[in-house]
Formats: structure tokens, sequence, C-alpha cells
């Protein structure tokens, strides 16, 4: 065998594992089926600007020890995430603070603002999103700035969603408008895709190269151990059924103006309008009068819509019956003896960033122990 490793995707996990590999004298083969590295996380240039292909990524963690990783291989910048909400044209600040409620109450003490949403609280034991929503929030922030936005994104009635998708909803009466609450966050100055070459350096990458197009019945031939990134249904050729995902489509758009919408995500809350988002991309590396040396901006919009096998799988869905299904998967998958499942497809969990790096982590950590325990 050629290779100690073969890992099956260049994004976060792929290439964290494939950086502390390489870093204990390991020999990694990389492989992904996109034409380029980094997953989710690859941007590309258009007009001078840094675009996130694949949607936002800002970079937020609580984790000292992830923080310490990714800055031996990024410099980060100071970018802080506070959106907009756009309400059939009535615009609040994200997350739910003492500005929002002075936009749509008028309140200007905590006081006030507690008040207010105990009055048009949910008091029973939530069973679905939409009272979780009313047990956190009430009814008009619900209403405005939730429902309508969730609804189109996962395809469904907030009725027939779980209430865990939402139980740690951001709701401050501060005048905050920092959406994470992380004290490290931000976005590499020299972007994702430098980030992500410097953990992939030292090991072998293949872009353009389908795992179930040849190596996925005689991998063992080419490596020790296998990394999987991919779907974990996929990769049991759907013994027990598909998983379920939610995908997004995107509509990048090139304008003659240096500022359009004055905020790097606005989310647009209203059930009618098709798009959940329209991100303005400048923003993520420039801030204050810096948005206007470039006399051009780029924005996406993001459209949600259901998974098919010709799109890309984002979300997993995760409602008892997924769950129930993805357990049959992971008893599997803990039956593999050299194969090492992760990050959000094959692990089948809705991770951010910080949470699929420390998995990596976490499972390099396991292997090494495993490795010592049989004495090689």
């Amino acid at each position: 065998m050629e290779y100690d490793f073969l890992i099956v995707g260049t994004g976060l996990f792929g290439a964290t594992f494939a950086r502390l590999a390489t870093n204990a004298g390991c020999k990694c083969l990389v492989i992904d089926r996109r034409p380029h590295t980094g997953g989710n996380t690859h941007c590309i240039d258009i007009s001078g600007i840094n675009v996130h292909q694949y949607g936002p990524h800002i970079f937020h963690t609580k984790s000292e020890d992830v923080w310490r990783f990714v800055n031996k291989y990024a410099t980060f910048n100071r970018f802080t995430l506070s959106p907009i909400a756009n309400y059939h044209g009535q615009l609040y600040n994200l997350p739910f603070n003492m500005n929002t409620f002075r936009q749509m109450w008028d309140a200007t003490t905590p006081q006030q603002a507690m008040a207010i949403i105990d009055s048009q609280r949910y008091h029973g034991t939530p069973r679905n999103l939409e009272e979780q929503a009313l047990a956190l929030v009430g009814k008009d922030i619900y209403e405005q700035l939730i429902k309508g936005y969730t609804e189109k994104q996962w395809g469904r009635s907030c009725r027939n969603l779980p209430p865990d998708i939402i139980k740690r909803l951001p709701l401050r009466y501060t005048f905050d408008n920092n959406y994470f609450d992380d004290p490290y966050q931000g976005i590499p100055i020299d972007g994702y895709n430098s980030f992500i070459d410097k953990l992939l350096q030292g090991s072998e990458v293949m872009t353009g190269c389908d795992f179930f197009d040849g190596l996925a019945n005689d991998w063992r031939h080419t490596a020790h151990t296998l990394v999987y990134t991919g779907m974990i249904d996929q990769f049991y050729q759907y013994r027990y059924g598909r998983l379920q995902y939610r995908s997004l489509r995107f509509e990048t758009e090139t304008l003659q103006t240096p500022n359009y919408q004055g905020v790097a995500q606005m989310n647009f809350t209203d059930a009618n309008t098709p798009y959940t988002r329209i991100i303005e991309h400048k923003y993520f590396q420039c801030s204050g009068n810096d948005i206007y040396h470039n006399p051009m901006t780029v924005i996406t919009r993001e459209y949600p819509q259901p998974y098919t096998p010709d799109s890309e799988p984002y979300y997993p869905v995760n409602d008892d019956t997924n769950n129930r299904l993805y357990s049959l998967y992971k008893a599997l998958a803990g039956k593999e003896t050299d194969i090492i499942f992760g990050g959000r497809l094959a692990e089948y969990r809705y991770y951010n960033m910080d949470q699929t790096i420390a998995s990596a982590m976490r499972k390099w950590s396991q292997y090494q122990g495993q490795d010592n325990r049989h004495g090689t």
C-alpha cells in the first residue's frame, strides 16, 4: 500500500485530518470529485472580490484549541457578522436584541421588551419548531422574522420541524448586533483557498476524482485507512434507504455599484420572496469606506431547494425519521476497523466550521490511540 490514508473530500474535515496526519509523518492521498479543493469553503475571484462560491462562511468558535490550530495556517481579519432582516421592506437588526425590539415595538428598555415577549410566549412543552420559537421569542418576532425564512429554508411547515433546530436562538436584552457570541471570529485575510492549501500541503491531492468511479471497491489496495467525508448512506449504497438533505441554488451577480445593500448579509424573512438572503461578498474583506475602493460589487441570492442527486447536499434533515435511519448507518460504520467517517455528511450532523475541525482533531486523536494500542 502506497499511502497511510486515502482521504475522500478536501473540505474542512478532510483537509484538517490530512494536516494532522502529515504533521505526524503519514503519507496521505486526498481526493475530491469537484474540480477544486476546499469543499463548500471554496472562493472565486470576481472583479477583484473574493466570492464565497457556496454561501457565506464566517469562522467563529469558543474553542481555544481550534482557534490556535487555524491560526497556524491563516491570519484572520476582524469581520463580525451583523445581518439585517428584511420583512416586506421593514428592516430589523439580527440577532434579536434591543435594536430589534425598538424597531418592532419602540421598546427602549429591557424591561419593556421582556414584558412584551412574555405576554406573547407559548407556555407549554414545545413539540415542534413553531412552539419552540413562540416559547422563546413570542408571536410577533416568530411571525415576522422566523416563520417565513425557516419554512423556505427547510421546505416544510414549522409545525413539522423538530424544536431542536432553534433551541439556541440568540435573544439579547442589550444593544448588541454581533450575531455570534463566540470570542473568536473572522475570515482568513488571504481567503479560504489559501488556508485549505496550507492544510493540504505535503499531501498528494487529486481533484475531479470521484471515489465511487473506481476506488470504492478496492481502496484498500491504495491505503491502510480510509477517511470518508461524503454521504454515509451513499457509502453503504443506500442499504436502508436514502437520508434526506436540503440543497441550495446560488444566483450570483456583478453590479456596477460599490455598495449595494450596506451589509454583508440581508435575510428576507417573508414567505413570498423566493430567496432567503442576499450576500454582498466584499464586506467579508473590507470595512468602512474601504468598500468604495472597488467601484464594483458582487451579490449572491440564496435559494433553498430539495436535494436531488444532481445537486449538492448542504443540510442534513435531522428529524426523528432521518435520525433513526442514520442510526442504522452509524451502526454499520461502528463495525469498520479501517474506515474513519467524519464531517457534516458522513456524521449526518449540522456542524459549524469549528465543529467540523474539532471533529477531525478528535477523530485523529482517537486513531492515534488505537494505533498505539495495536503497537504500530
